[in-house]
């Protein structure tokens, strides 16, 4: 069994492939940027987490010592025109520390290109593939389309247009043919490699059974889920920078990531081979076609069971700094506003609804002002609040609740969240359970750290709405947590 490094254990594919080769009998190490964010995970215990950078080639040569295969799964995915240099970079670094290190094999997954014009995030996808086919260390680049599975983004695009547009006017793309296949069957590609002897040093074309148009799929989609059927009227006009804006409006994946989806689709995206049948055949059955890739989805969705999302990932833009402490901060003003509230009922209930806050179960103050602020937020290209949660009872560092990313769960305690909203500065809201003289208390800081003019000037805007929004969240939580407690006695 070999030593396996994952690097993008936090993103989508990442966060499944390290259990899969742990349950393969593979020792595994994952490079992360932010070693906290897998500390919750149910398999961490049985990983070794190296924090590092993959541009960082001394952090990067260090993180491969002792390494067999080496998964790279890091894409940029944001909108800004840099995107392309930093996978360049970060693909020539990565590639030369594997051969410094001895690595056996590196195995990459990108897109699924075809004739024509390709898009920028497809070439760039292309250009990381060609980096590590001509390194040093022979690379098995694995080229796949749409992925079909719960929580991937280009799976909540389709979901999301399907079941919200019974009607829909849809550009030219709907009618660009693709070969969709089920990350089933992309993870148990990705974890064969790590067995295949031999030298390889190719690229291959992954899909599944079925050749569609996106209109097929969401036609598909619509049967599965017991929907009527869909009437699309295609109209040419619609160029991809409106059609992104038009998914960032309608579904929760934000502009930034719908851009690069719907930039991919104009283009075919059809396997030219299946040469990869050489080295990793076929399962017993075939490979998973879409309408039953669509069904498995659904009931791990119902079920509540998605082991990680398209927003597991870092957002593109989004901040990453650490909350500023207290005692010893000194980079200039830091807003607070701080509430506490006694209780009449259990520390467990009070937590319960902490922990389950956000998503359907919502913020506990004002609604119709969260939704125009998530609003606000998707018109000027943030995620807003349409991303929901992963699951609806449980939280882990690094999910993402709409429009905060978990920074930090102490269960029974605290909840911090980092604001990833479009902001002139930084922000955090912590929701936390204490007990004073035998009651149990409600405690929620809302922090705000500006950058600017711009940042106290929007600080000091919206100070009137926090009596309203903030100021209600506490007598709202804690009439939730009576009735939580009553309906469990």
């Amino acid at each position: 069994m070999a030593l396996c490094l994952v690097t993008g254990a936090t993103g989508y594919i990442g966060g499944r492939l390290a259990p899969e080769l742990l349950a393969s009998g593979h020792d595994v190490r994952c490079m992360v940027r932010s070693a906290g964010r897998l500390r919750d995970l149910p398999w961490t215990e049985r990983v070794e987490v190296v924090e590092a950078d993959a541009t960082d080639a001394e952090r990067t040569r260090r993180a491969l010592d002792g390494v067999e295969v080496a998964y790279y799964l890091i894409h940029a995915m944001g909108t800004s025109g840099r995107f392309a240099e930093r996978d360049r970079l970060a693909a020539r670094t990565f590639a030369a520390a594997a051969a410094g290190a001895g690595v056996r094999r590196i195995v990459y997954l990108g897109g699924l290109t075809a004739d024509g014009r390709l898009s920028p995030h497809l070439a760039s996808r292309a250009e990381v593939g060609e980096i590590f086919l001509l390194g040093a260390v022979p690379a098995v680049v694995l080229r796949a389309a749409v992925i079909i599975g719960s929580g991937s983004a280009s799976f909540e695009m389709l979901r999301y247009l399907t079941e919200r547009l019974p009607v829909m006017t849809t550009p030219r793309w709907v009618r660009s043919r693709t070969q969709p296949i089920a990350v089933r069957d992309v993870l148990r590609y990705l974890v064969a490699w790590a067995e295949v002897p031999g030298t390889v040093n190719r690229g291959f074309d992954i899909g599944g059974p079925d050749v569609l148009t996106y209109a097929d799929m969401m036609h598909g989609y619509a049967a599965v889920a017991g929907l009527p059927p869909r009437l699309i009227i295609p109209v040419p006009l619609l160029t991809p920078r409106l059609s992104s804006l038009w998914v960032g409006l309608v579904t929760p994946v934000p502009v930034s990531i719908a851009r690069p989806l719907v930039e991919s689709l104009r283009n075919e995206a059809v396997c030219g081979e299946h040469d990869i049948v050489r080295y990793v055949p076929d399962p017993v059955g075939g490979l998973i076609g879409f309408r039953q890739a669509v069904s498995l989805a659904l009931m791990k969705i119902k079920e509540a069971d998605v082991a990680t999302r398209w927003s597991s990932a870092s957002t593109p833009g989004a901040p990453s700094d650490p909350l500023p402490t207290d005692p010893d901060w000194a980079g200039g003003s830091l807003f607070v506003d701080d509430r506490s509230l006694a209780v009449q009922a259990s520390p467990e209930a009070l937590w319960q609804v902490i922990e389950s806050i956000g998503g359907r179960n919502g913020w506990y103050s004002l609604p119709m002002a969260w939704q125009l602020r998530g609003l606000a937020d998707r018109l000027v290209g943030g995620v807003g609040l349409r991303r929901g949660r992963r699951d609806p009872a449980r939280l882990r560092v690094g999910d993402s609740i709409d429009f905060w990313r978990v920074e930090e769960v102490l269960p029974g305690r605290l909840l911090r969240l980092r604001a990833e909203m479009r902001l002139p500065g930084l922000a955090w809201l912590e929701l936390g359970v204490t007990r004073s003289d035998g009651r149990t208390i409600y405690t929620q800081r809302a922090i705000f750290h500006p950058h600017g003019l711009l940042g106290h000037l929007y600080w000091w805007a919206i100070s009137p709405f926090h009596g309203l929004i903030f100021g209600r969240m506490p007598v709202n939580v804690a009439a939730a947590a009576r009735r939580r407690e009553r309906m469990s006695s």
